[in-house]
């Protein structure tokens, strides 16, 4: 143990892998920087084409940068909002609805199902893993007219439930859910078994706990494939007040009640930004999960 510990203090005085700052790393930050900043054009550019007055979103060449940064973006979308038959509030409550009760019902649906996959034994188990597999190659316009004649079947159509139901079957959160649990050992399972505890109870208190990187990863899928669907108000909702906010902001910034289409490129601008703002916070709060021990195995050292 003592030879162990001179060893790791070592490695750790002459450089590698060391606790705090060591001149070592300093070309990793001359190689991980450029890739940063690259990585973050994309939000940038969002964050300036939202407040770029109509002549800078149509210059020639075009413009990264904002030069003169305006609110008129914003104050065109608010006053186009406010004279909409349907309050805006309840398009926004009918996303944060949609959204949380997405999130929750996939994340217990997805996991319950990887539980069994992973650590229950029954037969087609892996037929089962195997369709779910198969089912990732499939991209979601490809299965439209199957899910919109499922959906008229059973008549979900007009219906606020249709906003919930055809998402909870999300076969890369069960694979993702699966894989990871597959890194749990048998025996701790086994151990609680011993000690007289149920499958709910091994799955919600030893299970959970353990794939809370997965889970994190997961939510956060969940969170951007829910909150910007614009689709399932297209394609299943005519009654205006089930339509979520998603919807009704590509509404607004495709055409401007009369105006022509050039006219409504600012407002588009603005809605993207109000509509990548969620998805930009929830990572910030579930990055951390999602960035620790993704690889390693379901017991804490």
């Amino acid at each position: 143990m003592r030879g162990r510990r001179f060893r790791l203090y070592s490695l750790r005085s002459s450089g590698i892998n060391p606790s705090g700052f060591h001149p070592s790393q300093i070309p990793f930050y001359l190689i991980l920087a450029p890739l940063v900043a690259f990585m973050l054009l994309p939000i940038i550019f969002i964050f300036s084409t939202a407040f770029k007055p109509l002549e800078e979103l149509f210059a020639y060449p075009p413009r990264f940068f904002v030069v003169n940064p305006t609110l008129k973006n914003f104050r065109d979308l608010l006053s186009l909002m406010s004279i909409s038959d349907v309050p805006v509030t309840r398009y926004l409550f009918n996303s944060i609805v949609v959204t949380l009760a997405s999130m929750v019902a996939s994340l217990f649906i997805s996991s319950a199902a990887a539980y069994a996959l992973s650590k229950k034994r029954f037969r087609l188990k892996q037929t089962l893993f195997a369709v779910n597999t198969v089912a990732l190659m499939f991209v979601p316009i490809a299965v439209t007219i199957p899910r919109f004649l499922i959906i008229a079947k059973t008549g979900l159509i007009d219906s606020f439930l249709v906003h919930i139901l055809p998402g909870l079957a999300m076969p890369v959160g069960v694979f993702l859910l699966k894989q990871f649990m597959d890194t749990v050992p048998n025996e701790v399972i086994e151990a609680a078994q011993i000690d007289g505890a149920s499958d709910l109870q091994i799955y919600w208190r030893i299970i959970l706990p353990m794939v809370r990187p997965a889970l994190a990863t997961m939510a956060i899928l969940t969170f951007q494939a829910t909150w910007n669907n614009a689709d399932t108000s297209a394609l299943y909702i005519n009654i205006e007040s089930l339509k979520t906010f998603a919807f009704y902001l590509s509404t607004l910034s495709a055409t401007t009640a009369g105006a022509n289409l050039v006219a409504g490129q600012g407002m588009a601008a603005a809605a993207a930004l109000i509509m990548f703002l969620p998805n930009l916070i929830i990572f910030i709060f579930l990055q951390s999960q999602v960035m620790s021990t993704m690889s390693h195995s379901g017991l804490k050292g």
